[in-house]
């Protein structure tokens, strides 16, 4: 299973409390990290990226900025993740290295079919089960809807929302690439 860790250093309390879940993160083996930490300027972004990208990181674990595809670049991580109603994938391929990983979010069937359509290379669905760690007003779209995403792409799908170690196989049972969260890999 692969696992996709979305960041919140307010819910940690700061960025060195932040860095410390990350490595945790890294060190146990997570596939992906999205830095998604909205609020900061670009120069406090690209500082928090390179401290990211600077641990001890033996498993090859991707790092992916929010929203950020110049901070991205700049700081050489490996992607960047677009909410749903950004520019398209497609807009970004001519600007950045072959390799580069472009992830979205989505919350329908059409979002996610847009996504694969326009290059993105993977999608985080949800919210799949009522999300734990932020209020949302989207209702949760269940592992039914899961499973007919996972089926109608060749992208991998990571379910978002509500997951928990006790819910996750049922994600993956339904076609899931992998889970993502915030919660899941913060507390503790």
């Amino acid at each position: 299973m692969l696992r996709y860790y979305i960041t919140d250093r307010q819910q940690l309390g700061g960025i060195e409390r932040l860095l410390e879940c990350i490595q945790k993160s890294i060190t146990n083996g997570v596939s992906l990290i999205q830095i998604r930490e909205k609020d900061l300027s670009g120069r406090a972004l690209a500082e928090l990226v390179r401290k990211v990208l600077s641990l001890p990181n033996p498993g090859g674990t991707k790092v992916l900025v929010n929203g950020r595809v110049d901070v991205a670049l700049a700081c050489g991580a490996h992607g960047v993740h677009l909410p749903a109603e950004s520019i398209a994938p497609s807009r970004f391929r001519s600007i950045v290295p072959p390799e580069f990983i472009i992830g979205v979010s989505t919350h329908s069937r059409e979002e996610v079919l847009a996504a694969e359509r326009e290059g993105a290379n993977l999608v985080v669905f949800g919210p799949v089960f009522e999300p734990i760690s932020k209020a949302t007003s989207a209702p949760p779209r269940g592992l039914d809807e899961l499973k007919l995403l996972t089926s109608s792409v060749s992208i991998p799908v990571f379910a978002l929302g509500g997951i928990t170690p006790a819910n996750a196989h049922l994600c993956m049972d339904a076609g899931a690439a992998g889970v993502a969260g915030i919660s899941l890999f913060q507390k503790n």
